[in-house]
């Protein structure tokens, strides 16, 4: 037992380094991004140099907040610009709501799309079928659980003005409005996720896309060949991404931060959502995933507590614990207030050490299923692609 002990031990100090290396790489990650973004804000030219843009949205069911995350889309300060929307059946809740906003600003060229769910990957097939439809080169497209800044498009347009930039993407911050549960959700976002983006920006440049935001040129996007060479990625924004990156240009990380909207309202709905991004990211960045095991600090706390305390050193094992809690509290500040300014940090910081043992369970339940729920549909994965797709009609 007593070797058990210290076999345990040692793989407490371990992951305590790890986590403690990481969050150096997470502060360099933090200046870089913050000079990166400076340098962006200095970049932006007068109207009459920005090109039209069109956006591209696709809706499914009346989410948390869909009224306001579309409006904010139609108050962006930018000379030209039009937004289109996608759903896969005409009777989809969202449509009245997306009408109704269209309705309220005549001044925005708007167009509303029923595309179907024809390929393996429904929302590459919206988007597919919205840029078919676009009447501009610049390509913008946005989650419905986004809400944007009015200055949104011209950050994130502008480095697409440099020929040899395939593609811009934006961190987010979580934005709870549900409860618990989604807080969790909220500022694992916040934090969690972009720490390591930060780190990946850091050490090799940006090679893959964040689904909340991503911004294309026409041109770069069928260098790739088109959304139809991604219809059956899961991890489209990873896919995009990286093949824009393969194809020789580009991607940029811009310094504008968006909002992400969170209403998880059960551990279950929790629980799914996060399953489904660990394993996206298990086969997208396998290498990437595997070794985020050994990011985590608060885990490797509660190792060393437990072991140091089983061979009589509880204070040892108080020090365990008690760095791993201030390696969490410096990275959500860090990261969390310093990027993304989530006030959730501020309010309740204690948090992320909590959502740093979820996150420890999630990665490890992520090498244990192949199957998981996306909004109303099931899927099998191959890989990164998508072998089965059900719907909840489909099963009746």
């Amino acid at each position: 037992m007593a070797l058990i002990l210290y076999v345990v031990l040692g793989v407490a100090l371990i992951g305590t380094l790890s986590s403690a290396v990481f969050l150096g790489l997470a502060l360099l990650g933090v200046m870089r991004f913050r000079s990166q973004a400076r340098q962006q804000l200095r970049g932006i030219p007068d109207n009459a140099h920005l090109p039209p843009v069109s956006v591209l949205k696709p809706v499914h069911g009346l989410e948390s907040q869909l009224k306001e995350n579309i409006e904010s889309f139609f108050r962006q300060d930018y000379p030209d610009y039009e937004v289109l929307f996608a759903a896969d059946e005409a009777n989809d809740p969202a449509l009245e709501v997306v009408r109704e906003v269209c309705a309220h600003y005549p001044h925005i060229p708007s167009r509303v799309l029923v595309t179907g769910a024809l390929w393996p990957n429904p929302v590459v097939h919206s988007f597919h079928c919205m840029a078919e439809a676009a009447a501009h080169e610049i390509l913008v497209t946005a989650d419905s659980d986004v809400e944007v800044s009015s200055s949104y498009l011209r950050e994130v347009v502008s480095p697409l003005l440099d020929p040899q930039v395939g593609m811009v993407t934006c961190v987010y911050r979580g934005k709870n409005v549900a409860g618990f549960f989604s807080a969790l959700t909220a500022i694992g976002m916040s934090v969690e996720m972009t720490a390591g983006v930060l780190v990946a920006n850091l050490l090799e440049g940006m090679k893959f896309g964040l689904g909340p935001t991503i911004a294309v040129r026409k041109d770069s996007l069928a260098r790739i060949g088109g959304y139809h060479a991604l219809k059956d990625y899961i991890s489209n924004d990873f896919a995009i991404g990286n093949q824009i990156a393969e194809a020789g240009y580009r991607v940029v990380l811009s310094g504008h931060v968006i909002d992400h909207v969170v209403n998880q309202k059960s551990f279950r709905r929790m629980w799914q959502n996060q399953l489904r991004w660990a394993q996206t990211t298990r086969y997208s960045r396998p290498k990437g995933h595997f070794g985020t095991g050994l990011v985590f600090s608060m885990p490797y706390g509660l190792l060393g507590l437990l072991a140091a305390g089983g061979l009589g050193h509880w204070g040892l094992g108080s020090i365990f614990l008690a760095v791993a809690v201030l390696n969490r509290l410096a990275e959500a500040w860090l990261v969390g207030w310093m990027v993304v300014r989530d006030p959730q940090v501020r309010r309740a910081p204690w948090l992320y050490p909590l959502r740093d043992v979820l996150g420890f369970v999630v990665w490890f339940a992520s090498y244990l299923n192949l199957r998981y729920v996306w909004r109303d549909s099931r899927f099998e994965l191959k890989g990164t692609r998508i072998t089965l797709r059900q719907t909840s009609s489909d099963s009746r």
